[in-house]
């Protein structure tokens, strides 16, 4: 059984949700919101698979509804104003029903739908970044859902094939990014580039050791990271 979230200022456009929901038994409604500070609060107390999401409500819209939550269900978008639908898909939703639609167009958004952490991590991370250019909260794969994680508190950052580890002081994140794309993504006064395979986090950085020709880092949990001689002037830059 999956849980669903309705949200629109509009009692009407609850109403036709709900009653187009009938047709799937598999879905529950478990609440509903006029806007967007109650859809904060119901998303987060309920934690539900699928929203209906409207975007022009009271308060917050749908788009800041979502830069709020520390977790992120899948989204169907659904509103009177198609000006929306671009950004919409550009952020992954599900589907964007616009208003009216019928019950053949509302089926084949729950026929679209596709619990994939890894679509919901990308459209988590386009809000955020939309939100700041460089984030300081990003979601994180862990176990079957994803959660919110502070940038502040990478340690670093290992290469790892196509993906990428997110050491934090005694455990890591595997990221759907590999390590060159992190870097384009994370702000650069925090995060320096050591080796081809490693990034750090200088507000984590203990001691800058040299032995011979060779630099490493000491971080504050005592791992170190060897410094690659194509960046060893980056380390260089930095030292007053």
């Amino acid at each position: 059984m999956k849980k669903v979230v309705i949200v629109d200022d509009e009692e009407d456009g609850r109403t036709l949700i709900k009653e187009f929901l009938q047709d799937f038994p598999n879905f529950r409604l478990v609440a509903e919101a006029n806007n967007g500070v109650d859809a904060i609060s119901a998303i987060k107390t309920y934690n539900p698979d699928l929203v209906f999401l409207d975007i022009q409500m009271p308060g917050l819209d749908g788009f800041e509804v979502l830069t709020h939550l520390e977790e992120l269900p899948n989204i169907i978008f659904s509103t009177a104003y198609d000006e929306y639908a671009i950004k919409a898909f550009e952020v992954h939703a599900v589907d964007y029903l616009l208003k009216p639609y019928s019950k053949e167009r509302f089926k084949l958004a729950i026929e679209r739908l596709d619990f994939d952490l890894q679509k919901l991590g990308l459209m988590a991370n386009s809000m955020y970044a939309e939100k700041n250019q460089f984030p300081s909260k990003i979601l994180v794969q862990k176990n079957s859902k994803l959660v919110s994680l502070s940038v502040e508190d990478i340690y670093w950052i290992e290469a790892y094939g196509n993906y990428a580890k997110l050491h934090l002081k005694n455990h890591f994140y595997l990221s759907n990014y590999g390590i060159a794309e992190l870097e384009t993504r994370l702000d650069p006064s925090l995060f320096l580039r050591v080796h081809r395979s490693s990034i750090i986090n200088l507000n984590k950085v203990k001691e800058v050791h040299k032995h011979l020709k060779n630099y490493f880092v000491l971080l504050l949990n005592d791992n170190k990271i060897k410094v690659s001689r194509t960046y060893i002037s980056a380390i260089k830059n930095i030292v007053f």
